[in-house]
């Protein structure tokens, strides 16, 4: 029998300016995997080609994370179909690591399945960089991805979340679909209370990073940010 293929989980860029955030070694481990599974074909097209412009991408297989496939076979089958023939696979996340807010964890959890090796790979990660530079608590903290897009739903899962960061003292990260960012914000203002701080991390490595952290009172205070389709986390933390 074959060994066994290898999944190298494999950061990418969080702006199209922040290749030098990207290690050396991420690069090696590129020019040698000929199967990747991804979000997006283009943009990991693009990204490999910034990586090292000698990669052939026409003879790659790219494959779409979710769901089947053209044969109707699913991405997690696929995947292990090659981890059992012995090849090793590639997967990428559209920012950042892979399999945190992606189906990239669906390739993982298939590859350990079949008792493939699984390699981290250190890159930028959006919801940790945004953790360190905020301030607040960086040793109880949770991400819960989105919120809710209806402005009650939301407006309700604000709240449910000050109050279990004043119970836990924790840190709440968040994200939203940038075009829905200044409202998003505008209701984290109006929801908690004065003291809560509330951090806005947008752009992170790109040269308009901006990371700020106030109190709502202070937030309130001043010009708000414009987050209109800039990829951004938010954090709150209760007072």
């Amino acid at each position: 029998m074959e060994q066994v293929g290898k999944v190298y989980l494999i950061p990418t860029v969080l702006s199209p300016e922040g290749l030098h955030t990207i290690p050396p070694y991420v690069t090696a481990a590129a020019q040698k995997i000929s199967v990747f599974f991804v979000e997006n074909e283009r943009t990991a097209r693009r990204y490999l080609k910034a990586l090292d412009r000698s990669i052939n991408i026409d003879s790659l297989q790219i494959l779409l994370m979710q769901g089947g496939g053209a044969t109707g076979v699913s991405d997690t089958e696929l995947a292990k179909k090659f981890l059992l023939e012995g090849k090793d696979i590639g997967v990428m996340s559209e920012a950042g690591c892979p399999a945190i807010a992606d189906p990239g964890h669906r390739i993982v959890l298939a590859a350990h399945s079949v008792d493939a090796p699984i390699i981290p790979m250190v890159g930028p990660n959006s919801m940790l960089m945004a953790l360190i530079a905020s301030g607040m608590n960086g040793q109880n903290f949770q991400f819960v991805g989105y919120l809710p897009v209806k402005p009650g739903e939301r407006i309700k899962a604000i709240k449910e979340l000050e109050l279990e960061s004043i119970k836990k003292h924790q840190t709440e990260m968040f994200i939203e679909t940038p075009y829905r960012n200044n409202h998003l914000l505008r209701d984290l203002l109006a929801s908690c209370k004065d003291t809560t701080l509330v951090c806005v991390a947008a752009d992170i490595t790109a040269p308009e990073e901006y990371i700020k952290t106030k109190t709502v009172k202070e937030w309130k205070k001043q010009e708000l940010p414009e987050l209109h389709k800039r990829p951004a986390i938010f954090l709150l933390l209760a007072q």
